[in-house]
């Protein structure tokens, strides 16, 4: 923010009667920029990647069925089936923040979509159960690689005044690819078992291929760029990116600054001294962090946790057994409601992408929480009401169907997508591949105890007692994210680290920051500040 103090400096310490000499346009607010379309097509081609883990999630829940009767699994071979990929994942995330210091950003998300590629085709030519868990192997890298890499990726590349709208798009394209996943179930379920499944599986392996080739079109992060010494590509890159020619030069700056490189350091290709590879990162993360580091850490971390122990794979992965508790007995009918819930997932969290940078993170996110606790609690009790229950309700099976889409469309419109967001840009630039591969890491744990053990927890507590507990863990969610989570709607990703370091005084920092902002900068909400009157000609 050095940059942006010196260059309005003048402007806000002038005296008030400066103000006379300005026309009527001066104190206009500033309009709004247009979506930056380089940006835009850059940050939907990486967030792609995405589309794997969606459509895997969403056809192993109807495919599990077919591949139990083929198969002839029980129960708990069939969960880790089903689970075992998000263990898988760790694999991929933990070496994809390393992978893309080394070898950028965007050459990472071609590598994942390989693996990817081979995974899905092990899986669809799989003949027995061990080829088949072979298969989870392989996708499951490929699927962490493209987890880590491209929320990572889009956040470096987008424009504060849309970074929350572009870096949703991993948790969009996952719920697409959950939506597709639906409808393969129900395309190829009239197709002979042993046939049906396999296509279902091995399908996936389409979409990898022309993600890899649309992803060499794109430009490679600019703050990794900035990290290899290559500032000149970097100013470059910037210059598409960014809404304006002032806010590519600010962000270069800042990034440089980031990165230790003198501003007044101006050549194409400079000489890095500081190492860049991710070398002593993890000792800064985890061995000996700072105030601030440790808050983002807990923060990105927990973020993550508490997605997935909220229950939502355990809703998504096992819709046909929930309705099925819930007394719809078709296998056409529990398929058709499993779609919906796939289209009410994609509906909302493309309704969230347009909310994120309009009302910020910390609203969504209580409130998508808050409704999670009441839809899950509801849940819970209409299926205990049916488990008790001798003879058919339809009421409250209508309440079921009507809290699982509710959980969904809550769960996306705030939990899913800012997840993502939020554990994007919270890291500073040196620790941001490995701090999100750890957020990952914990992501896909969580997710694969859930998907791994929800069979034998409904069997332990009954289905309505084991969504009380997911009830019961979104309150604890609420709780964590009210009391540590800052605002950090259109904060630039080099200030970031300037709101954390107080796990409890955090909000007294943020009116610090933006008190700081308005005096300081002379820049508050994208209107100039004169002295104490802004630039619509009110006092403060």
């Amino acid at each position: 923010m050095a940059g942006l103090g010196t260059q309005n400096g003048a402007v806000s310490t002038q005296p008030e009667d400066v103000v006379d000499n300005k026309t009527l346009a001066d104190f206009e607010p500033s309009k709004k920029p247009k979506r930056n379309k380089f940006a835009f097509a850059c940050a939907i081609l990486a967030s792609l990647t995405s589309i794997l883990l969606g459509y895997d999630i969403g056809v192993m829940s109807g495919a599990i069925i077919f591949i139990q009767d083929d198969l002839k699994i029980s129960d708990v071979q069939a969960e880790i089936l089903v689970g075992i990929l998000n263990v898988y994942c760790l694999i991929g995330s933990f070496a994809a923040g390393r992978t893309s210091d080394w070898i950028g950003r965007r050459y990472t998300i071609v590598f994942a979509s390989a693996i990817f590629f081979v995974g899905a085709l092990l899986m669809g030519f799989a003949t027995n159960y061990a080829f088949l868990m072979v298969g989870r192997f392989v996708a499951g890298i490929g699927v962490g690689y493209a987890l880590m890499i491209a929320p990572v990726y889009t956040a470096e590349v987008s424009p504060a005044s849309s970074r929350g709208f572009l870096t949703s798009f991993p948790e969009v394209f996952i719920n697409s690819g959950i939506l597709f996943g639906y409808i393969s179930n129900y395309a190829f379920s009239k197709l002979p078992t042993y046939l049906g499944w396999r296509l279902m599986l091995g399908i996936g392996a389409i979409p990898s291929v022309f993600m890899a080739i649309g992803v060499l079109v794109m430009p490679e992060s600019p703050r990794w760029l900035v990290m290899q010494g290559r500032l000149g590509e970097a100013k470059r890159v910037l210059d598409k990116t960014s809404d304006t020619k002032e806010e590519a030069q600010l962000r270069l700056s800042e990034i440089k600054e980031a990165a230790e490189i003198p501003q007044d350091c101006t050549d194409d290709i400079v000489q890095v001294q500081k190492q860049t590879h991710g070398e002593g990162v993890w000792k800064e993360l985890l061995l000996y962090p700072t105030p601030a580091v440790r808050h983002v850490l807990i923060c990105g971390i927990g973020i993550h946790f508490f997605q997935q122990a909220s229950g939502i794979d355990a809703v998504v992965l096992y819709s046909p057994r929930i309705f099925e508790k819930a007394g719809i007995t078709s296998s056409n009918d529990k398929l058709l409601a499993t779609m919906a819930v796939g289209f009410v997932k994609t509906i909302f969290i493309l309704v969230a992408t347009f909310l994120l940078d309009r009302i910020g993170r910390r609203p969504l996110l209580l409130s998508s929480v808050g409704g999670m606790v009441a839809s899950l609690a509801l849940l819970g009790l209409s299926l205990t009401i049916i488990d008790h229950s001798d003879e058919k309700l339809t009421w409250a099976i209508a309440i079921c169907i009507t809290m699982v889409l509710a959980y969904v469309a809550l769960f996306s419109i705030g939990m899913g997508p800012i997840t993502w967001v939020y554990s994007s840009e919270i890291f500073p630039l040196r620790l941001r591949a490995q701090g999100t591969s750890m957020g990952v890491a914990v992501n896909r744990v969580t997710s694969g105890v859930i998907s791994m053990t929800f069979l034998s927890l409904y069997k332990a507590i009954s289905i309505g007692g084991a969504f009380f507990l997911f009830s019961g863990i979104a309150t604890a969610a609420f709780i964590f994210f009210y009391t540590l989570f800052p605002e950090t709607q259109g904060k630039k990703l080099e200030e970031m680290e300037g709101l954390f370091g107080k796990l409890v005084g955090w909000r007294e920092e943020a009116k610090k920051m933006k008190s700081k902002e308005v005096n300081g900068n002379g820049t508050c909400n994208g209107q100039i500040q004169l002295g104490n009157t802004t630039a619509n000609g009110r006092q403060n």
